[in-house]
């Protein structure tokens, strides 16, 4: 098992959204931070993105930013961050961040969160990264995506084993453990089609 130095945390840029959502992103950069793990993310401030940037790096770790040029030419990237990479385009953002993680936690979010959390399970099932993903399902967010994706291995597009590429906690607190105990398995895309 690869130790876990920087985890990538996937979350909502909206701020307008209930503070039970804004409490855990404080709360998720502060417990990255206490296991002395780095955080990567999508360079924002605003909205959960900036709450675990900036609780983190409060809380003593180090935070990589990568965001698009487009996106940061609105001036919403974090500057006071450890290091930020403006990058050309979303396809370069999502691959640097896979490459600079360990580990990936998912906090509620809209549509682009749920965009590189798919791509992550497709990359891990095609066996282009064998890394944890946690999905953290606080107030019961991402209760329905789970039932669907289930649905979908009922229904034989997806393995029953691959319903496994992902853990699902319900607090911030069991995040660590879950990431620590969740098995480095590289998954053999040829079985992708059996």
């Amino acid at each position: 098992m690869t130790k876990i130095k920087s985890v990538c945390v996937y979350c909502g840029s909206s701020s307008r959204v209930d503070q039970v959502y804004k409490d855990a992103a404080v709360e998720l950069g502060k417990t990255i931070a206490g296991q002395k793990w780095d955080v990567v993310y999508g360079g924002g401030r605003v909205g959960l993105m900036g709450l675990v940037a900036d609780s983190a790096l409060a809380a003593g770790s180090k935070v990589v930013g990568i965001i698009p040029r487009h996106i940061q030419a609105r001036e919403i990237e974090h500057t006071d961050l450890t290091e930020l990479h403006i990058v050309d385009s979303m396809h370069i953002r999502k691959q640097m961040m896979v490459d600079r993680a360990d580990a990936f936690v998912i906090l509620a979010g809209g549509l682009g969160t749920l965009d590189e959390f798919f791509e992550l399970l497709t990359w891990k099932q095609l066996g282009l990264h064998d890394k944890p993903v946690v999905m953290v399902n606080i107030n019961g967010y991402w209760t329905k995506m789970v039932e669907a994706i289930r649905f979908i291995a009922n229904e034989k597009f997806m393995r029953d084993e691959d319903l496994g590429m992902f853990q699902v906690v319900n607090t911030v607190a069991e995040v660590p453990s879950a990431l620590n105990s969740a098995p480095h398995e590289r998954f053999d895309p040829s079985t992708k089609w059996i």
